[in-house]
Parts: structure tokens; C-alpha cells; sequence
């Protein structure tokens, strides 16, 4: 045993059971754990742990404090001990965990579950990171443990995890910019971002990931989609009617007949779906052509699907009564949209169609992330 401190004098400490003691006892025992020259045998190491696990409920938090500060990268220590520690207050607590390396996941996990975000945090930032203690920061964590995760670049984050944060960051934009300065971060998932992050950003993942800005629109479409996709099926309504006009265009009886009887009948949404099928836009975009009464897009998307003059003049009529009513004044404003129907070409509707299909998307995306925050 340590030569400086005598057995007898040990002893003495302990059996007085004074605060002054008890904190004096801990303190030399900690000289001891620590000393270069004061190596402790098994059953040495065994006594004082035991006794330092007993006089750790008897003394204050500035004492446990010191304590955790001077033994958080020490292997001398007993797992009973460091975790007592690690789940204490916080400002005891703070240093073990984000040093202490006896500390195994199985701990820290354990931490995570049933202490606080304060816990949390220590740990998300600590060497290393395992991706088992990363899932469970990201289950349990709130938004300042997960940011500090994802910028810990030793910390490890499975692919689901990844998965999982890059969607999350749609609405979260404090974990953007770190996750595209991690390492891990894919090539997919970099191109799945650049659609909602800044343009600040939009270049560095150009830049960073070498991506080809002409390959962006079809890599990232999809991606596109898929938010509205998943906005749409949230409404029931809307759902029911896409389900219905995907059903009929798959046995090829979709047709304008149809977009104007459920016109007539005012069924809307089953309308919008049958524009939406026919043109190859979204149904967000129709909505909001029909919503803010966009005559000129309404006009070119009709010509683009081929429609009649006489044809397109029965379907706005029965868009503008649905809009304000059936004693809606429409001569006027007919007679302006006919004349207009008449200048657009086929083939300019058609490119433009074509040209709205890939750029509304990308819009569709920034509205519905708007509409998330």
C-alpha cells in the first residue's frame, strides 16, 4: 500500500465519522488510485473501491464533483464505482461520461435511457461513439444531443440512423449543414438533400459530392416526389380519389369525360387527381391552379393534353362556378381565355408542361417543408 499513507491512519479516517473525515478518506484514497508510485495489489483495489462506493452517498456534490474530475480517465477504478458516478447529477456525472473509457455501451446506454438530456449530451460527444449508443442518442435525445452526435466525427451512425436524420433534417435545419460535413454521408443521401437545404448549401454538395447538376433533375426527382406523395396520403379524401384515377387509366378508361362529370357532380378532388393523371403534373400543382384561379397555366396544361377549344371552355366554366358559384359572371372572362387558347401552341404547351413537371416538383417540395415547420 501506499507508503505516504499509513494503514493506521486509514483506519483512523474511517471510524471518524465526521464530514471532514469521510471527505479526507475519499480524497486519499483517490491520492492513492492515482499515485505513480502507489500501485494498489487486487485485493487493495477491491478494499478501496468498496470503500469509496460507500462514502459516495455520504458526501456532497462539490466532493463527488472533484472526485469524478480526477478519476474519469483512470483504469483503476471499479465499473460499480464509475457508474455510481456516471448517473449521479450531471455536474458529477459530466466528467466520466464523456471521458471514462471503462465505461462499455451496455452503461451508457443504460444512462441514456433513464437520465437526463444533460447526460445525454455528454455522452454524444465523447471520443467514440458506437452506433448502438448513437441509436439509442438519437431515440432518447432531444434536438442539441442529436446535433452534437451528428458533429462528433468519431461517432459512428448506422445506415438507418442516417436514413432516418437526413429525413428529419426537412424540418430540422440545424442538422443540415452537419450531416453533409460528415464523411459517412452518402452520395444518394446528399443528392436526397439538396432539394430542401439552403442554396448555400445546394453548392457545397455540388461542389463536395462532384455531382453533375444536369444528372440533379432525374437523381433527385424521385426524391421529390416522394414528399408529396407521402403529404397526399395524409388526406384521406385525396387519397381515395388518385387510388380511383389510377385504377381507370390502368384499364385506359381515363378521359376528359370523366374530369368534366366529376366536374358536374362537384367532386373536385376526384377532378384534380384526372388533371393531375392526364397532364403528369401533381396534384398540388393542379390544386393550386384551380385555388388562385391561374387561367393561363390552366389554359396551357389543357392544351398540352390535347383538349378541344369547346372542350376547354366547358371544364373552366365549371372550374369557375366551382371557384365562385354558379351565378358566376363568366362571358368576358371566357371570351379572353378562348382568345388566349387559341394563340398557345401545342407544342409550347407541351414543352412548357414538361418543363413545369420537373421544376414544380422541386417548388411542391419547398411549400410542403414550409408548411412542416
Amino acid at each position: 500500500m501506499n507508503e505516504n499513507l499509513s494503514s493506521a491512519g486509514l483506519i483512523k479516517l474511517a471510524q471518524d465519522s465526521t464530514k471532514g473525515s469521510k471527505e479526507a478518506l475519499m480524497e486519499n484514497i483517490t491520492d492513492m488510485f492515482l499515485s505513480p508510485d502507489g500501485r494498489l495489489n487486487d485485493h487493495e483495489r477491491v478494499l478501496m473501491n468498496d470503500i469509496m462506493v460507500k462514502l459516495l452517498k455520504n458526501v456532497e456534490k462539490k466532493i463527488r464533483k472533484g472526485l469524478s474530475e480526477r478519476l474519469a480517465e483512470s483504469d483503476e477504478i471499479s465499473i460499480e464505482l464509475v457508474t455510481m458516478l456516471a448517473n449521479d447529477h450531471i455536474e458529477v456525472a459530466r466528467p466520466v461520461l464523456e471521458k471514462s473509457a471503462l465505461l462499455k455501451d451496455e452503461d451508457l446506454v443504460e444512462t441514456i435511457r433513464n437520465r437526463t438530456d444533460s447526460h445525454r449530451l455528454s455522452i454524444a460527444i465523447r471520443e467514440h461513439v458506437s452506433e448502438t449508443v448513437s441509436d439509442e442518442l438519437i431515440e432518447h435525445g432531444n434536438e442539441d444531443v442529436i446535433e452534437a452526435l451528428i458533429q462528433n466525427s468519431n461517432a459512428e451512425l448506422s445506415k438507418a440512423s442516417m436514413d432516418y436524420l437526413v429525413q428529419v433534417s426537412r424540418s430540422v435545419d440545424r442538422f443540415q449543414e452537419p450531416l453533409l460535413n460528415r464523411n459517412d454521408l452518402s452520395f444518394e443521401l446528399a443528392h436526397k438533400m439538396y432539394w430542401w437545404v439552403s442554396a448555400a448549401l445546394r453548392r457545397k454538395i455540388v461542389a463536395e459530392f462532384d455531382i453533375d447538376e444536369t444528372l440533379l433533375d432525374d437523381a433527385l426527382e424521385d426524391a421529390t416526389k416522394e414528399v408529396i406523395e407521402k403529404h397526399n396520403e395524409k388526406e384521406g379524401v385525396m387519397e381515395k380519389a388518385i387510388l380511383l384515377v389510377k385504377n381507370l387509366d390502368s384499364q385506359r378508361k381515363l378521359n376528359f369525360d370523366f374530369v368534366v362529370t366529376s366536374l358536374r357532380q362537384q367532386k373536385i378532388n376526384v377532378a384534380v387527381a384526372a388533371l393531375a393523371e392526364l397532364s403528369g403534373l401533381g396534384v398540388k400543382i393542379i390544386w393550386r391552379v384551380i385555388r388562385e384561379k391561374n387561367d393561363e397555366e390552366l389554359a396551357v396544361i389543357s392544351r398540352a393534353i390535347g383538349l378541344e377549344k369547346s372542350q376547354f371552355s366547358t371544364m373552366f366554366l365549371l372550374i369557375l362556378q366551382a371557384n365562385s358559384g354558379p351565378k358566376a359572371r363568366s362571358t368576358s372572362i371566357l371570351n379572353t381565355m378562348l382568345n388566349l387558347y387559341d394563340r398557345i401552341k401545342p407544342d409550347n404547351a407541351k414543352a412548357a408542361v414538361k418543363y413545369w413537371q420537373r421544376d414544380y416538383h422541386y417548388q411542391e417540395a419547398q411549400m410542403l417543408l414550409q408548411d412542416a415547420c
